[in-house]
C-alpha cells in the first residue's frame, strides 16, 4: 500500500468523523459520504497488484498472476450500501427541513431531564429491574 493512499484514507476518515460529530444533518450526510469513500480507498489499497482477469484460458492455463476479485466485490458492495445510506439520510434531512425549517438534530426531552437531574436511578432502568 502506498503512502499516498494511507494519507488519503487517514484524511478522509478524520474529516468524516469530524463532520459526523456536528448536529446538522447536512454535515452528517457529508461525513457518512467521506467515511464511505475512505472505506473504498482502503479496499482499493488492500487489493494488491494488478493482474489478469480471474478467468482461465481455453487450455486451462493462466498468463500472469490473477488479480483477487474479492476486494472489487467488497468495494462494489460498499458503494451500494453507502448510496442507500446517504439516500436515506438525505430523505431525513429533507423531511426535517420541511417540518422545522432547519436540519439541526435536537436533544430528546427525556435526555435533557436526565442531564439536569445529574444521575439516573438504577431502579428505573429496565435492564436492572428484578
Amino acid at each position: 500500500m502506498s503512502l499516498t493512499l494511507v494519507v488519503l484514507c487517514g484524511v478522509l476518515v478524520s474529516a468524516g468523523v469530524y463532520l459526523l460529530l456536528h448536529r446538522s444533518l447536512t454535515r452528517i450526510v457529508l461525513g457518512v459520504g467521506m467515511l464511505g469513500n475512505a472505506v473504498n480507498v482502503l479496499l482499493f489499497a488492500t487489493g494488491g497488484k494488478n493482474g489478469s482477469a480471474p478467468i482461465l484460458r481455453p487450455d486451462g492455463t493462466v498468463e500472469q498472476p490473477v488479480s483477487d476479485p474479492l476486494p472489487q466485490a467488497l468495494m462494489l458492495t460498499a458503494i451500494v450500501i453507502g448510496f442507500a445510506l446517504i439516500s436515506f439520510l438525505c430523505a431525513l434531512a429533507w423531511r426535517s427541513w420541511t417540518l422545522d425549517g432547519n436540519d439541526i438534530v435536537e436533544d430528546d426531552v427525556e435526555d435533557r431531564r436526565l442531564a439536569q437531574a445529574g444521575s439516573v436511578d438504577p431502579a428505573s432502568t429496565p435492564w436492572e429491574r428484578p
